[in-house]
């Protein structure tokens, strides 16, 4: 096998199902070994900015995953970053392989070339700055040994994306030493001794019936810890709220669940959290929009017990009483036999706050309709099982806000990265690693023209994601900021094309909605269908979704 079926086997082997990648000079020999591959599915998209979000979508919801995209070098490789810092700032493991100019090429201007000679970008220092590590794979035996090394330092403590380097010369050299990939991802596991201090100040609060509340995050969504949790939760009756990354992991009508926390909170989360004496954050990186902008004095008077996979997330923001090291699951499963054994009470929690969300803002335009209004019908006829995927912009903030996921369905926004467009595409890998559940989109006009043409892509593969388009002809909530800081705002309005037709004229089916009662069958009808599908809805452009950033 040459280096291009080496890379395919390994890939193969190790149960990847789905990659996603674009076509150049520099990779093309790698298209005919995955085009020969009997259990990989290749999906070419239409520019590499998608393939790697499509690459942290596939394995977004599904932490075993390795996300894999590929992309010619130089122009194409460069197209990948976006994705990879979106999966370095969440966690995600991705695989990234591009092309590299061959060795007696280098330094002479070579097309796509981006060695860092002779004033050609450096391609190596940009991937070692957005990936957990960079290489060059310049020898064809070394394929094996190389692929090892970077998938398991990809899911090797917090997982992130890692690249690899494949040069034009080296692509088709013959491995002489082909061997089977060995995962060797050793658990992260907390020590004796801080799994003790946490059950002593965990055993400490409930004996004294202090007020506790578990702050759950997006490291409780990657280790699959819901079952753990609701054990913790239920058997201490410990009141919980949910960031905006781990929304519906636990069921948000359960009787101990406040809500969402943060700036765009539960109003009965954010109150009950300035109550409580002692939080236990497990898997929260404390973010800007769950820490309302990094309220220095947020946890002065409580006790923060933090658990977190990555210790460098220890002490980063908030200084921790309690620090455990660990991934959540793991940690939860030490952490409740030693509270068991104390035959410790419940809380006496009494009555706790009613959950609204706030008081909502003045709706005014009739020929619009009123965003939350949108969330609110999809919410309640959302399938058990789905996944919301929600768009950097207002649209996101109206979605987490307003919608209640109880029925093991999921949501994520951008992350701290955030870039607009990441979902309107990483929705796409996200199915792909899902077939069985209804995955939707939520995005603004703004993001869908910046990527959408990668509906072209879903119709080609047959991959049915529907987008519901928030269609406002504004960057709104950039228009909220400057509204705030100055009273004044530019540059904010755009004109939007018509989206059903566009949607036609890529073989997709759309739908123009332009009063409420149109958008229950337009959804129905777009889930029964199962193919791409575009939602078009006219929203109020002079209405804004909370944004607090200060604390209620």
């Amino acid at each position: 096998m040459d280096v291009n079926q080496t890379i395919v086997k390994a890939l193969e082997d190790i149960g990847v199902s789905y990659v996603f990648g674009g076509s150049g000079q520099v990779n093309a020999s790698m298209l005919l070994a995955l085009r020969d591959s009997k259990k990989i599915k290749t999906v070419i998209i239409r520019n590499e900015q998608a393939a790697s979000f499509m690459a942290c979508g596939y394995t977004m919801f599904n932490p075993n995953n390795l996300g894999v995209c590929f992309a010619t070098g130089g122009p194409g490789a460069f197209n990948l970053f976006s994705g990879m810092a979106v999966a370095l700032s969440d966690s995600l493991p991705i695989l990234a392989i591009t092309g590299y100019t061959s060795m007696g090429q280098r330094g002479k201007g070579a097309l796509n070339e981006s060695t860092g000679l002779s004033r050609t970008p450096d391609s190596q220092v940009m991937f070692s700055a957005t990936t957990k590590k960079s290489y060059v794979l310049e020898r064809a035996e070394d394929t094996c040994d190389i692929l090892e090394d970077a998938i398991n330092t990809a899911f090797d403590g917090r997982p992130g994306p890692v690249h690899i380097h494949i040069p034009k010369d080296v692509t088709t050299a013959e491995v002489t030493n082909f061997r089977p990939i060995n995962i060797r991802v050793k658990a992260v596991k907390a020590t004796e001794e801080a799994l003790q201090k946490a059950a002593d100040a965990l055993a400490d609060a409930i004996s004294k019936n202090k007020k506790v509340l578990a702050m759950i995050g997006y490291g409780c969504v990657r280790s699959e810890a819901s079952g753990e949790l609701l054990q913790l939760i239920e058997r201490y009756q410990i009141p919980f709220v949910q960031t905006m990354d781990a929304k519906g992991l636990l069921p948000e009508n359960h009787p101990l669940c406040l809500g969402m926390y943060g700036t765009s909170g539960d109003k009965a989360a954010n109150t009950y959290f300035q109550e409580a004496e002692v939080v236990l954050a497990m898997g929260n990186s404390f973010a800007q929009n769950a820490t309302f902008s990094f309220q220095p004095d947020l946890y002065a008077n409580k006790q923060l017990i933090h658990v977190n996979i990555d210790p460098a997330e220890i002490n980063k923001v908030y200084k921790a009483d309690v620090a455990v090291v660990s991934d959540i699951k793991l940690a939860l499963q030490e952490l409740l036999p030693l509270l068991e054994k104390r035959n410790l009470p419940s809380l006496q929690i009494g009555t706790l706050p009613n959950r609204h969300y706030y008081e909502e803002p003045v709706h005014t335009d009739a020929q619009r309709i009123f965003p939350g209004d949108i969330v609110r019908v999809l919410s309640q006829n959302l399938p058990d099982n789905a996944i919301v995927m929600g768009d950097a912009g207002s649209h996101m903030l109206w979605l987490s806000c307003y919608l209640q996921l109880n029925k093991n369905q999921r949501y994520q926004n951008p992350g701290s990265f955030g870039p607009m467009a990441s979902h309107t595409n990483g929705c796409l890998g996200v199915k792909c690693a899902n077939p069985d559940k209804v995955v939707i989109a939520g995005v603004g006009d703004g993001c869908y023209q910046m990527a959408g043409f990668e509906l072209m892509t879903a119709v080609q593969y047959n991959i049915p994601v529907i987008w519901i388009i928030f269609n406002n002809s504004e960057f709104n909530i950039i228009k909220k900021f400057l509204l705030n800081m100055y009273n004044d705002e530019a540059y904010m309005q755009f004109e939007n094309p018509d989206f059903v037709k566009y949607a036609e004229a890529c073989g997709a089916k759309g739908y123009r909605v332009e009063k409420l009662e149109e958008f229950l069958p337009a959804l129905q009808d777009a889930i029964a269908l199962n193919k791409p599908c575009i939602i078009d809805v006219l929203v109020d452009s002079e209405v804004y979704p909370p944004f607090s950033l200060g604390r209620v």
